[in-house]
């Protein structure tokens, strides 16, 4: 898929302020700001729909992930966001990257570990998708072993290699979910998420 780049020519600003440092002198009307009308060029346009279709086959490999909030949205359904990303990084950064909520009240500074895996403040379910995951480390079975099993540390947690491709639904915030829900398999047409 092509992009469209926007490039400004001109983005100079001429401001004129008057300034009256004497305080008895009546105001005087101030011109009005002057802004320079520069062109905007496209440089790249995307591709015809024939050319598209061919290069969707071509992406290279990644992993979807569905994010799902510990808060119900208004009409009480689950608030999921959908995000894409490579395989073989920790699943810590994914989140923070796309700004996915991952500490909850402990996201301020000297409150977490900052990937560490010594204070247990990431923790996150894993619904769907274990099998992209690595096993668990040394230190998350220490931290998690009263937990469920699909609960892991998002800084201890690699997903996949670089190469792979798959489906992880993540539960956020697990300890401070407040409602249930169900996960069922739907087959979606290629290219939907």
């Amino acid at each position: 898929m092509g992009s469209l780049q926007l490039t400004s020519l001109s983005s100079s600003f001429s401001f004129n302020f008057n300034y009256i440092t004497n305080s008895h002198k009546a105001l005087k009307p101030c011109k009005p700001l002057g802004f320079s009308r520069g062109k905007i060029r496209a440089i790249s346009t995307t591709r015809p729909d024939s050319e598209s279709e061919a290069t969707e086959s071509e992406e290279p490999p990644s992993v979807d992930f569905a994010f799902v909030s510990s808060v119900l949205l208004p009409d009480g359904t689950p608030d999921v966001h959908l995000r894409t990303a490579c395989g073989g990084q920790k699943l810590r950064n994914i989140m923070l990257d796309s700004n996915m909520e991952l500490y909850g009240p402990y996201s301020r500074p000297l409150l977490n570990c900052a990937g560490g895996g010594t204070c247990g403040t990431c923790i996150v379910e894993v619904v769907k998708g274990k099998e992209l995951l690595n096993p668990r480390t040394d230190k998350e079975k220490e931290k998690l072993k009263r937990k469920p099993k699909n609960w892991r540390l998002a800084c201890q947690t690699t997903v996949g290699k670089p190469d792979s491709r798959g489906l992880v639904v993540v539960q956020q915030l697990p300890d401070w979910k407040g409602h249930e829900w169900s996960y069922e398999d739907v087959d979606l047409p290629s290219g939907s998420l």
